[in-house]
Formats: C-alpha cells, structure tokens, sequence
C-alpha cells in the first residue's frame, strides 16, 4: 500500500553515515538543509526561530574535530520545536512578548541532541501555549501542511511534522500530552514517537512567563507530557529515542508474526472518519493476510469512556498549572489524588491487556488533516462523515496512550479523502511501559508488510 512521500532526502543516520565516510562533511549537510529551508518554507512556514549563523559555525567545528564513536547524529542538521530552550534563541509559546528574551542556556534534551553530534538549524512552529491540534501564533504566523497548504500540520509539534516531512531537514524534537508527535505525523504522513512518560528529560521545557523569573526552578513535568521525535524512519526514531532518554532501552526484536496485536477502531462516543476507517481496515486486512494474528476486541482493554474522562481533567489540570478553569472551579488536592488514582488504575489494567497482548492498534486521530481555521480546533467540530462532532472527542484516540504513560509509534499507513483532499493517514502501535523500541520495530515491521 503506498503512502504519499514529499521528499527522496536522505534520513538522521543515513546522513551521518555519509559524513563518516567522507563523502560529505557536516558544512554541506546543515548548507544543503538551510537551501532546502529557504526554497521550502515560504510556502509552508514550518521554522519559527532560525539558527542558520550559529549552526553553520558548529559545523566547522565538527568537521575539524571529526567523528566520534559516541556521535551517532554526527554532522546532522535538525530542527526542534519552538518550546524548547536552545541558548541565544527566543522560546515563547507563541507570546509576542517573549520574542525578544533569548533562552540563557540549552534545555537538557537539546544538550543530549548536541552531544550525539546533531546540530540544531532552528526551531519550528508551534500553536499558542502548545494547545491545538494547528500551529500557528501573533509571533510567527501559521504552519501549513507540506501535502496540502490549505490543510492543517496539525499541532502542538506542527512545525516539527512539517519540517520532516517536506525534506527541510530528517528529524526532530516536539512533544506530545493531547497527541501533540503523533496527530502532526499521521497529518504530515511521517514518523512519530509518543515516549514512554518519564523517559526522555523535559528540563528547559518550561513556559516563559514562569521560565525567565528569577530563581525559578521547574518542579518535574506533570505527570501525562512527553518529549518524542518525528522521523521519515523507524532507525532515525529510535536512535533520537535513545539519545534523548534516561535510562538504557532494552529491545526483545520479536517478529511481528509471533506477536499478538489488538486493534481498536471504534470507542463509545469517539467516531472517526471513513478517511480514516477505509486506509486504517485496508492496512489491517493485508496485515492478516500477511499471517499476523489481529483481534479486533478483547475485554481486558480499559473503559476508555471513563478513563477519558479522568485523562482530560488531569490534562487540564497540568495544562492550568492549577488555575482555575473558565468556570471558575479549581482542583482541591482531594481531586488531584482522585484522578492519580484513577491513572493508577488504568496503568494496571493495560499492564494486564499486555500480559495477553504484545502491542494496540489504534488511530491517532478520528479524522485526516482538517482545512485552517482562525480558532482553536478544540473550541469547535470536527466534520466526521458529514456530520459536526465536538473536536474535544478526538482527544480519546490520544489519551489511550497519554493516561496511562505508555508509548506509542505512528507510522504512516496509507492515504484517504477527507473533505476533497487526498491527504496522508497513520496509525498508533502502542505497548507496555518502557517498551518504545520494541514499538517503534513493530511499526517498521508493519511498514515492511504494508508498503513492500
């Protein structure tokens, strides 16, 4: 099954592999990334922030140190998202104010990015406070989709989806609570990774208006958002994945065939599109056809109605800082440890679904890439075959994974209509805590049956 691909660019590791062989030097890749960016995003205004200057002048460093055995991004240029810190450039959340008040030093991820060898070109766009499934802000303007200018990125890490996907550069860094890698990358028709929460450092990820006080120091990111990377490959996300993360990630490299996966398509009060449901049936039929073995409902897989619930209102929640929501309430402490309760259950019932299952299929979203529009989608309906349904419910395909703190990858699987626009379709494989490499192999094992 084929699926729409902008750019023949070479990936992450296939650029570094050049540069260690000579057959490129790091000058020429972030030179040949900046042409690509100049020629690309006056139409698509995927970067918020460059770094054109100080990129370029990193990579004659790295050329006249060379290679080291401990830089597997060697000479790589990359983008990341506008939210976090990188020394010397703005970080705004997509505050005007802000603009002007360059980040005193690197967040921790970008420092683990600069240390594999990667080097950092600019940042890219981001929706206001990093809420909208769009990504545009009064700062920089509105991020496009690469397949289709009319249609959204999707958001919060839009610009990062945009960037990959159109051969501005091979990689990325967003983040994701309300599916903010993994709806970008199934709009963009790429590779995203949801980390399991806790594994990949969100220090220097921290709004500005808290951020540039003085003495502050953020408490640990709340307890649902995540770092992870966009790719247009399975081994440049999973090298990102363990540059970036905590503790080392052990793989089990089962073969898809011994596996046993679960796939849910349909959830109470969450429908989804036949843009979606037709590519999504499509990769599941030649998938079994293949001799994967599919079940299509099991009763150990969570009350995602409930769940969802308590996902939103814990998402709010750290989204708030604990302000008062619009209607004036605020959580007590007793509602907080409610809803930590409540995750600690669902935790406990999907790591039950894994005793019987190896991964979950599932759609990141109920709906392909939606057209622009001036508000903030969640304020407003989705169109799902034809009919407007609260945007809100989209997020319950997202929280699957976020509430319970597991991982996720989206792989691009296909292509449908939606709304008269052929645009690109992915699919979430999720699996236990702390398994993100065993999901992002089981995606690329996917990909091989799907578009072989």
């Amino acid at each position: 099954m084929a699926y729409p691909q902008l750019t023949e660019e070479p990936g992450a590791l296939a650029t570094a592999a050049a540069i260690r062989a000579g057959r490129l030097s790091a000058v020429e890749a972030v030179d040949a990334a900046i042409l690509r960016t100049d020629r690309l995003d006056c139409e698509i205004d995927a970067l918020a922030v460059p770094n054109f200057e100080a990129a370029c002048a990193e990579a004659r460093a790295r050329d006249a140190a060379g290679p080291r055995a401990d830089q597997p991004l060697f000479g790589v240029p990359m983008t990341i998202k506008e939210s976090f810190d990188v020394a010397g450039l703005p970080t705004t959340f997509g505050h005007p104010q802000f603009k002007d008040k360059p980040a005193p030093k690197d967040a921790l991820l970008v420092s683990r990015l600069k240390a594999a060898g990667a080097i950092i070109i600019g940042k890219t766009n981001v929706p206001v406070d990093l809420t909208d499934w769009q990504s545009f802000n009064p700062v920089y303007g509105r991020t496009s989709n690469p397949h289709n200018p009319e249609r959204s990125p999707g958001g919060s890490s839009g610009g990062s989806a945009a960037a990959v996907a159109s051969g501005m550069v091979a990689c990325d860094y967003g983040t994701d609570i309300g599916g903010s890698v993994r709806v970008p990358a199934h709009f963009c028709g790429v590779w995203g990774h949801k980390t399991t929460w806790g594994l990949v450092p969100k220090h220097g990820h921290d709004h500005p208006a808290m951020s540039r006080r003085e003495g502050f120091v953020a408490a640990a990111d709340g307890p649902l958002s995540i770092a992870g990377p966009l790719a247009r490959n399975a081994p440049d996300l999973a090298v990102l994945v363990e540059v970036g993360a905590e503790v080392p990630l052990r793989r089990r490299a089962r073969p898809l065939k011994e596996c046993r996966l679960l796939a849910i398509t349909a959830l109470p009060g969450a429908p989804v599109d036949a843009s979606v449901m037709a590519p999504t049936e499509a990769a599941l039929e030649t998938l079994a056809r293949a001799g994967v073995r599919i079940d299509r409902a099991s009763d150990l897989l969570p009350d995602q109605a409930v769940h969802y619930r308590s996902y939103l209102k814990m998402m709010n929640i750290t989204l708030s800082g604990g302000a008062p929501a619009p209607d004036g309430t605020q959580a007590s402490a007793r509602d907080w440890f409610a809803l930590l309760n409540a995750q600690a259950t669902s935790m406990a019932q999907w790591e039950a679904l894994f005793a019987e299952y190896d991964f979950v299929l599932a759609p990141p979203a109920p709906v392909l890439a939606m057209p622009h529009v001036d508000a903030a989608v969640f304020r407003g309906t989705l169109n799902i075959d034809g009919q407007e349904e609260p945007a809100g419910s989209g997020l319950i395909w997202s929280g699957m994974a976020t509430f319970p703190g597991l991982p996720s990858t989206v792989l691009p699987i296909g292509s449908g209509t939606y709304l008269g626009a052929e645009l690109p379709c992915g699919m979430q494989v999720i699996g236990p805590r702390w398994s993100d490499l065993d999901c992002i192999a089981a995606a690329e094992a996917i990909g091989q049956v799907l578009h072989s």
